[in-house]
């Protein structure tokens, strides 16, 4: 039986790094559950799927595999047999992820896959419903969060990195709005759950958050 680690929150609140960091210190497979969604959205996108079509979504689905591999350690996704990952932290695959993941037949589609994985294997998952649906028995429970202003800025910040054209405040409507959507969606809504430990990173440094969370991990 595999130990697990469930890290969840709302967009932009730093889990994928967070939860890659921690990972590597202590030894852990680290499981990027919104990656998938987004390799899946990915798919949509690419054969011009509207996510407000729910029946063509759901169809999408059954041609759409979606699968990790790890390549030195770090996940790699692939979406029927190409690697994707590159393409998954587009602004407009982010979207609409958020919004197809609301899908029971989305998130079933890929809930296998990431249980099995943590039956397994010594794992830390992130995402929007880890701690409350996809492993409810995990040994620790974070939520992690940071205000919308603090996320809109590290996101833009990320963005400018990479000299990708943005604007701080488009960023910000749009972290909100992903915000509300994933809240307020009928399936898995984004919840704290009641065992989890919560954990704003707002005026914290990522060796901070990272160290506070491994004190809780054996």
């Amino acid at each position: 039986m595999g130990y697990n680690v469930a890290v969840d929150g709302p967009a932009g609140a730093g889990k994928s790094t967070i939860a890659r960091l921690v990972a590597k210190k202590k030894g852990y497979i680290y499981v990027d559950t919104g990656a998938m969604y987004r390799a899946l959205a990915v798919y949509f996108l690419d054969n011009g799927i509207k996510a407000e079509n729910t029946e063509e979504v759901v169809r999408a689905c059954e041609k759409a595999e979606v699968s990790i591999a790890y390549r030195d350690g770090v996940q790699q996704v692939m979406l029927n047999g190409e690697n994707v990952t590159d393409r998954l932290r587009n602004e407009e695959v982010g979207n609409m992820a958020s919004a197809t993941s609301a899908v029971p037949q989305v998130r079933q589609k890929l809930l296998s896959l990431q249980k099995n994985l943590a039956r397994k294997e010594d794992v830390i998952m992130d995402g929007r419903d880890i701690g409350t649906n996809i492993l409810p028995n995990a040994d620790v429970k974070i939520y992690l969060t940071a205000s919308v202003d603090t996320r809109a800025l590290r996101r833009y910040k990320e963005l400018k990195e990479k000299k990708i054209p943005c604007d701080f405040e488009e960023i910000k409507q749009d972290i909100a709005k992903r915000d509300e959507q994933d809240m307020n969606r009928k399936t898995a809504p984004l919840r704290m759950a009641e065992d989890a430990i919560l954990i704003d990173s707002s005026d914290m440094t990522i060796e901070e958050v990272v160290e506070k969370i491994c004190s809780y991990c054996k």
